[in-house]
C-alpha cells in the first residue's frame, strides 16, 4: 500500500514538473496578436524574446503579411542583438523568398548594416584600431550590399545613407590595400608593394588613400630600377595631388623627394 502511494506521489510530482514547459500562453493567439506581442518585445529591447515570438508566428501562420513582416523583423532583431550571422541569414532569406516585396530594399540595407558594424566591431571600439587594418571581408560584403541597394532601388529612402557609407567604404578598402602595400615596402618586397598599390588605384580610383599609394608606386619602381614607371607614377601624383605633403620640398638635400619618406 505504502509503495503504491509512493509511486503515485512520484508520478504526480514528475507530472507537475512537466506542466510549466508544456504550457504555451500563445497557443490560441491569432497572427496579429503574436505579431503585436513580438513588436512590443522588440520595441522594449527584448530582442531574443521578440525573435522567438516572430518564429512562432511564422511557424503557425506561414502565409500572409504578418508572416512576411515577421521574417524581416527577425533580421532586424538579430542585428540589434548583435547576432550578426543570424541577421545576415534572415536578411538573405527574405530577399530570396520575397524579391518583389515593397520592403525588400530594407533587407538589402540591413545586410549592409550588419556587415558594416560587424567590421567595426568591439575590438576596434576599444583599441582604436583603424577599420582598414583588419580583414576587409566584412567591409567588402557591406560595400556590395549597399551597392546592390542603390543600384536596384535608387529611389529608396535608405539610398542616401547607403551612398554615404559606400563613400566611406571605398576609402576604407583602398586604405586596406595601401596598408598591405606599406607592409611589403618595409620588408623590401617591392613588386608585391607595387601590385597592391596598383590594385587600389584601379579598383578605387576616387579614394583619397591613393595619394599614399602613388608614393609607394614611385618608391617601389625606383627600388626596382623601373625609372619610366617611376616617372609615370610621379606625374600622376603631381597631377592628382598637386599639394600633396609627399611633394613637400627637399631643400638642403640632394635626395629625390620620394626618398625623404620612410616606412
Amino acid at each position: 500500500m505504502r509503495s503504491s502511494l509512493a509511486l503515485i506521489l512520484a508520478l504526480c510530482v514528475a507530472g507537475c514538473g512537466l506542466l510549466p514547459d508544456q504550457i504555451d500562453e500563445t497557443k490560441n493567439w491569432s497572427a496579429q496578436r503574436i505579431y503585436s506581442a513580438a513588436k512590443e518585445k522588440l520595441d522594449e529591447g527584448s530582442y531574443e524574446a521578440a525573435v522567438k515570438l516572430y518564429e512562432k508566428l511564422e511557424a503557425r501562420y506561414p502565409y500572409g503579411r504578418f508572416s512576411q513582416q515577421a521574417q524581416l523583423e527577425i533580421a532586424y532583431a538579430n542585428y540589434k542583438d548583435k547576432e550578426i550571422a543570424s541577421a545576415l541569414t534572415a536578411a538573405e532569406r527574405f530577399i530570396k523568398l520575397h524579391p518583389n516585396h515593397p520592403n525588400v530594399d530594407y533587407a538589402y540595407y540591413l545586410r549592409g548594416l550588419a556587415n558594416f558594424n560587424d567590421d567595426l566591431g568591439l575590438l576596434g571600439s576599444y583599441t582604436g584600431q583603424d577599420m582598414s587594418e583588419r580583414d576587409p571581408k566584412a567591409a567588402r560584403d557591406a560595400f556590395n550590399a549597399f551597392k546592390d541597394l542603390v543600384t536596384r532601388f535608387p529611389d529608396s529612402k535608405y539610398a542616401p545613407d547607403s551612398i554615404l557609407r559606400l563613400n566611406y567604404l571605398v576609402n576604407t578598402l583602398a586604405s586596406n590595400e595601401i596598408h598591405v602595400a606599406r607592409w611589403y615596402m618595409r620588408r623590401g618586397a617591392y613588386i608585391a608593394a607595387a601590385n597592391r598599390a596598383q590594385y587600389a588605384l584601379k579598383t578605387y580610383p576616387q579614394a583619397t588613400a591613393n595619394e599614399e599609394g602613388l608614393l609607394i608606386l614611385v618608391q617601389a619602381y625606383d627600388k626596382l630600377g623601373m625609372n619610366d614607371l617611376r616617372d609615370d607614377a610621379e606625374r600622376v601624383l603631381k597631377t592628382n595631388f598637386p599639394k600633396s605633403k609627399y611633394l613637400a620640398g627637399n631643400a638642403g638635400t640632394s635626395k629625390p623627394w620620394w626618398q625623404l619618406w620612410n616606412w
